[in-house]
Parts: structure tokens; sequence; C-alpha cells
């Protein structure tokens, strides 16, 4: 008797959850419309306006769906589309014989010597800071590379996945030498140009409102009238990534007349960055930018690289893939890292030919250095 209650309790307790488990899930709310960026303000040209925000908005499941079988997309249609900035010296500019250059540009070139075995198989898009968010969202462009610092809003609400950072900055301010300006506290009731749907405008207010420090804020839409209107002396400061303030002092009518206060005002890691939803596409993104990396840890270059490929090391063979299916498992060719190689350098090749000493800028590697040489540059294993 007692046995026949034990199994009928069995039984009505395997029914209830059955029920359970057949019992509907609530349908998840809609989610509408496609945000442009992580801030939006009223910008003008040459006026003060006041620093607002507005919360991103998430993209439509449809987007991220659009997003899944990238890699055979971009390998189907023969070419990467690849969105860039086209003013920023050093980093994304078209250059005298019409060609894009710069070290976000180089590492569209590595992508696409990646997954297509040709470095110039690729269109660049130039793109503006409100449109380039829009551009990934809806599918225009497959990858981002256009000095984007990578925050939890743009990973998240945004609806981007960061690929490993590319360069690491913060922000900077750019005043004239004869202004008798040495550091922020000295800039209370000065005028700062700043653009706009960029971390930088609100990293500005949050800096000297915590300094308590008096400023208008002079807000363009896009780089190139940011840096007119300071150098038409509209501002009495110009406030942007510390690598752009030093591009941007190249463009300036008198570039010595100028200099860059000492001052951090945040942290601006930067990095190229593509769609949610898609994490084959994602996986090539972050291990392009990890085979340069590595690349430089192995001292493997483009002058060296043939002789690299007899090497008996079991790491580098298998990191150049004479050996493994490290390729294979993303969908890309054994060799892809000899490609990346072949067709665009190491990481310090990549740097040093856009921003290195022999480059107007002389930008020191400092924290874009090797963990090896007390940077902050590191690879996960090629195993």
């Amino acid at each position: 008797m007692r046995d026949f209650i034990r199994v009928s309790a069995v039984l009505l307790l395997l029914l209830a959850l059955m029920a359970c488990n057949a019992a509907p899930s609530p349908e998840p709310a809609a989610t509408e419309g496609v945000g442009a960026g992580e801030a939006t303000t009223t910008t003008e040209t040459g006026s003060a306006t006041a620093v607002s925000e507005s919360s991103p908005t998430v993209p439509s499941s449809e987007g991220a769906q659009v997003a899944g079988g990238r890699l055979q997309a971009v390998q189907d249609r023969g070419e990467l589309i690849c969105g860039v900035h086209g003013s920023l010296p050093g980093f994304g500019i078209v250059d005298a014989s019409g060609e894009y250059a710069g070290f976000d540009v180089d590492f569209c070139r590595a992508i696409a010597a990646a997954v297509l075995g040709d470095p110039e198989a690729v269109e660049f898009r130039p793109l503006t800071a409100q449109e380039r968010f829009t551009a990934v969202q809806t599918g225009e462009v497959d990858v981002l590379s256009r000095n984007t610092t990578y925050t939890i809003s743009r990973d998240t609400s945004v609806g981007l996945d960061f690929g490993p950072v590319t360069f690491y900055d913060g922000q900077g301010m750019m005043v004239r030498k004869d202004s008798g300006i040495e550091s922020l506290e000295d800039m209370a009731g000065a005028t700062i140009c700043v653009q706009s749907g960029t971390t930088t405008e609100l990293n500005l207010a949050d800096s000297f409102r915590a300094r308590s420090i008096e400023f208008t804020p002079v807000v363009f839409s896009d780089a190139d009238p940011t840096r007119e209107a300071y150098n038409s002396g509209q501002c009495d400061g110009f406030t942007t990534d510390r690598s752009g303030l030093v591009a941007s002092q190249t463009q300036l009518t008198a570039p010595e007349d100028h200099k860059i206060l000492p001052d951090t005002l945040s942290k601006e890691p930067l990095g190229p960055s593509v769609l949610q939803g898609d994490a084959q596409w994602a996986d090539v993104i972050t291990w392009v930018v990890y085979a340069t990396i590595q690349a430089e840890e192995f001292g493997i270059d483009q002058s060296n690289l043939e002789e690299m490929l007899a090497s008996e090391d079991p790491n580098i063979r298998r990191f150049l893939g004479a050996e493994g299916e490290l390729g294979q498992g993303m969908g890309l060719s054994n060799d892809f890292v000899v490609q990346i190689i072949r067709g665009v350098g190491n990481y310090g090749e990549i740097y040093n030919r856009n921003l290195g000493p022999d480059t107007p800028f002389d930008l020191p590697r400092g924290q874009n250095s090797l963990f090896t040489e007390g940077g902050l540059l590191y690879s996960p294993p090629f195993r």
C-alpha cells in the first residue's frame, strides 16, 4: 500500500512539472527604432549650446538576424565594407593620391587580408560621428573601424560588439600657448569647442563639473568644423582624444602656436566594432586584431615572414598555420595570419607607419606598447 502511495505521488509530481513546462512564455516587448549614438545634441556653427544627452536605443531583433552569416556574405561579395573616418590624419584620411590611409584604415585592410586574402579588397565608407552607429545597425558596413571608444552603453544599449582595443587613448585639451592657460583649473569661464555625438562632449561636462569649473561649450556636429572654429579663434580651448588633438594640430594655421595640456579628462579605449548577434564575425574581428599583436610579440614582421614560415618552433608554426587548424575554426584559411602580416604587417608596423617617429605625429607608444615592454597590449594564446 505504501509503495502504491509513493508511486502515485511521483506520478502526480511528474504531471505537475509537465504542465508547468507546457505553459506558454509571455511575448517579449517589441523594440522600436535604431539609435544613432550615445548622445544627441542640438548643434550649431559658432554659437554656444548646452550639452544634452539622450539614451541610445537598442537595434531591433531583425537587425541582429541580418548580421548572422556576415563572414559568408563578405566572402560571397568578395569585398569588405569598412566604416572609417575620412578626415582624421593618422587614423583615417584620404591622402594626396586619393587613397585611404591611417591606423584604423590599416585594420580594415588586415580584416580583408584575413577574410579574403587581399588587403585591398575593401570599400571604405567615410562616416560622421552621428552616422557611424546607424551604419553598423542597418548593415551598411560590415565593421566599424573609426576611432570609436568602447563603452558599456555602446556595447549594450547601442547593440555593438567590440573587438580588442587597438589604441588606448585619453581625452585632452588644446589651448593657445599665449593664453596663459597651464591646466584645466585655469579655464574658468572659457569657451571650449567640442564635437557632438561622442563621448568627448559628456566627458567635458563631467570633468569640469567635478572640478567646479564654469565653462561654455561650443558644439559642432563634425570634427572638421570643430577644429576650424578653434583655429579661427571662436573658442579658448579645443577638446577631443589626445591622439586626435595631435593629428588636428598639424592642420591648424600655425601649429607651433598651440599646446596640449598635461591633463587627461577620461579613458578612451578605441577599437573596431560590429553588430551584435553574429558570434563568428565578432570572433574574426577579435582574432585579426590579436594576430597583429601576437605577431609583434613573436618578432614576425613583413621583412622576415618568409624566414619565419620555416621555423620549427611549434608555437610559431601553429600561429602561421603551418600546422593545426586555427583558421578553419573561424571559417578562415589556416594561413590567415600570414595574409595579415604579408598585407599590412604586425601591430608595431601598423603603428609606426601611421603614427610613429617617421610621421608628423611622432606619438610615443606608451600604453600602446606590448605588455612585455610595460604597455597594455596582450594577446590570448593562439592554440
